[in-house]
């Protein structure tokens, strides 16, 4: 007998699917049989994404939309396709990252800080506000939220991404606060450092052998969608 999936025939919307962590999110979600909606800016990289998997004969589908250009009104558009098309909607994954490299605040772009910000907490903010009067008709439903650890983004340099993950750790208690009499659970993870594009701009330079592959956090990925509030804000 095949074991029960944990996440059968939930629906899952995972932003930023084309990196590290996304993607790994969006596999493990489509493997405990999730019907896994991935989104972001590489159609290119969300095709190879969807291929792999396919393969498994898992259940995907593709909704490319770029964060940085995408209005609210965009982003309501793509909840309420997926609602029309699917019945439901049962989890949303935050995953989409844009970071440029460690600069002084001094000599940034002031375009480069202002998009950063925009990426990484504004397009969360409007994504979210977006689905969730769908995931309010979801007795599952589940807001996920990657942070990055405030003591490191908080240092020299690191500019509208530092920024923008500081808002994101005020964003998850704020969630939760509003949305405590609802069946919604917001729950923010913190991998520890992984082998992705984002860390290498970071650390050009470091041997840092602490870092893992992003599969190394699938579980607690799966762990956090099942609403699994021991992972709240805290490391794997």
């Amino acid at each position: 007998m095949t074991a029960a999936r944990r996440l059968q025939d939930k629906v899952i919307l995972v932003l930023g699917a084309q990196g590290g962590l996304g993607s790994e999110a969006a596999r493990s979600f489509a493997k405990e049989g999730a019907r896994v909606i991935i989104s972001g800016r590489s159609v290119r990289m969300l095709e190879k994404l969807a291929k792999q998997i396919e393969a498994d004969g898992d259940f995907v589908q593709m909704y490319p939309l770029d964060m940085e250009g995408a209005s609210p009104e965009q982003w309501a558009e793509m909840a309420e396709r997926i609602t029309e098309e699917h019945g439901r909607l049962d989890g949303l994954f935050h995953a989409a990252a844009h970071f440029q490299g460690l600069t002084p605040v001094e000599l940034t772009d002031p375009a480069e800080i202002a998009r950063a910000i925009h990426v990484n907490l504004t397009a969360c903010v409007w994504a979210t506000m977006a689905c969730l009067p769908a995931l309010q008709k979801s007795e599952a439903a589940v807001v996920v939220i990657a942070l990055d650890d405030t003591a490191r983004t908080s240092r020299p340099y690191w500019g509208g991404y530092g920024l923008a993950n500081a808002g994101r750790h005020a964003l998850v208690p704020m969630l939760k606060g509003e949305l405590s009499n609802t069946a919604i659970k917001v729950i923010g993870i913190e991998p520890g450092p992984m082998r992705t594009g984002l860390r290498s701009r970071a650390y050009i330079a470091e041997r840092d052998f602490t870092a893992v592959v992003p599969a190394q956090y699938a579980a607690l990925c799966i762990r956090a969608m099942m609403g699994d509030d021991s992972t709240d804000s805290m490391p794997a």
